[in-house]
């Protein structure tokens, strides 16, 4: 059955997506070279399966992922950009911030619902073909096929981007064993911007289209869950739970369309610039209760509340003190050691840090607290 690109374009608009568009499933060469280059480098941080060699395999040769899939369809869903600004946000004392995306409903379920449903009505489009959905769960180079398909470019912080919408968008494709109409691939526009790496807090953004996960903020504060490099902490500011910053000095998302019709990410009034210090007080029912759909609750209490714990260390509010003796004392080592480091940076007196910090250090019996405890105690100011 022959059908056009633009009448699967119209049936995805009807599922709620932005846009779409449609690539063969082999990828081109140059996709697959940059990322077994930044594979080699080690720059996926502890994320191994990126290097998984059967993953790796399936990443490389797409067609792998439904037996006898011919085409791609890509889709991009838009979100609500933060309402605030980047100063704004970095000087919201006792504030948190949080990565757009994760401010409301956790993107997987909402998208991964509307695909199938999508992929359901192309039966009726297309006639009766296999088909997979995928929304970031599966070894898919979707930035790639993304491209390929026309959908968008990547820029040079390796996000995409569309001329009609910025990058404030997630992705999702439908493979299928249709062969559809392939669109021109997407041409990029960056030119000789580099506004994205110029304001990378950390310097992820090593050279363009490559970031270095281990430098990432988001990669830290997401997928990471060990103890955060001292040398990076300080460059957290209040981000607690990924970072917009290059996405919100990118030319391309200054002037947007508005989004058509409700936002299925609507961010969450208490999810906006949240109160760092009630989140350090939440124990692991209270967690799973404020985050039961969200995003955030992936990365799990200990590593978020890691995140907190820097975030008050780096504001150095004296008013902290309270909540961050009780993470002090938590259950989890890895939220004790960077409340220690936190207390050792606050405006509080160096007799009094020192008095606390001790006391704590005497009762503590975890190696990995107890050597963070004497850093924070060594570098009182």
């Amino acid at each position: 059955m022959s059908v056009s690109a633009d009448a699967i374009r119209r049936l995805a608009a009807r599922h709620g997506f932005d846009a779409c568009g449609i690539s063969r499933v082999v990828l081109r060469p140059t996709f697959l070279a940059r990322y077994a280059a930044w594979v080699s480098k080690s720059y996926f941080g502890t994320m191994g399966w990126m290097a998984e060699p059967s993953r790796l395999a399936r990443r490389c040769r797409p067609e792998s992922m439904l037996e006898g899939a011919q085409s791609v369809i890509s889709v991009a869903m838009r979100h609500s950009p933060p309402v605030y600004g980047l100063q704004e946000a970095l000087r919201a004392q006792g504030r948190g911030i949080i990565a757009a995306y994760a401010q409301g409903m956790d993107y997987h379920e909402i998208m991964k619902k509307r695909l199938k449903a999508f992929a359901a009505s192309l039966d009726g489009l297309l006639g009766r073909h296999d088909q997979r959905v995928y929304v970031d769960t599966a070894p898919v180079l979707e930035h790639a096929f993304a491209e390929q398909s026309g959908l968008a470019w990547q820029g040079k912080h390796s996000l995409n981007l569309s001329r009609s919408f910025g990058s404030w968008f997630l992705l999702g494709e439908i493979f299928t064993t249709a062969k559809l109409p392939a669109d021109e691939p997407a041409r990029a526009h960056c030119g000789s911007c580099t506004a994205c790496m110029d304001i990378c807090p950390t310097g992820a953004i090593i050279h363009p289209f490559v970031v270095d996960a281990r430098r990432c903020i988001a990669y830290l504060t997401i997928e990471y869950k060990g103890m955060i490099a001292h040398e990076l902490r300080p460059r957290f500011g209040n981000r607690i739970y990924g970072c917009d910053d290059c996405q919100m000095v990118c030319p391309w998302n200054g002037k947007l369309p508005a989004l058509k019709g409700e936002d299925p990410l609507q961010p969450q009034g208490e999810n906006c610039l949240p109160d760092l210090a009630s989140l350090l007080r939440l124990n692991e029912a209270g967690f799973r209760a404020r985050f039961r759909k969200s995003p955030i609750r992936r990365t799990g209490r200990a590593a978020f509340l890691r995140n907190v714990c820097i975030a008050l260390g780096n504001q150095r509010q004296a008013q902290a003190l309270d909540a961050l003796l009780g993470a002090l004392a938590d259950s989890e080592p890895l939220v004790r050691a960077h409340a220690a480091w936190a207390i050792g940076r606050l405006h509080v007196p160096a007799g009094t840090r020192s008095r606390l910090l001790g006391r704590a250090l005497r009762r503590e019996q975890n190696d990995d607290v107890r050597r963070e405890i004497q850093h924070a105690l060594e570098h009182l100011d």
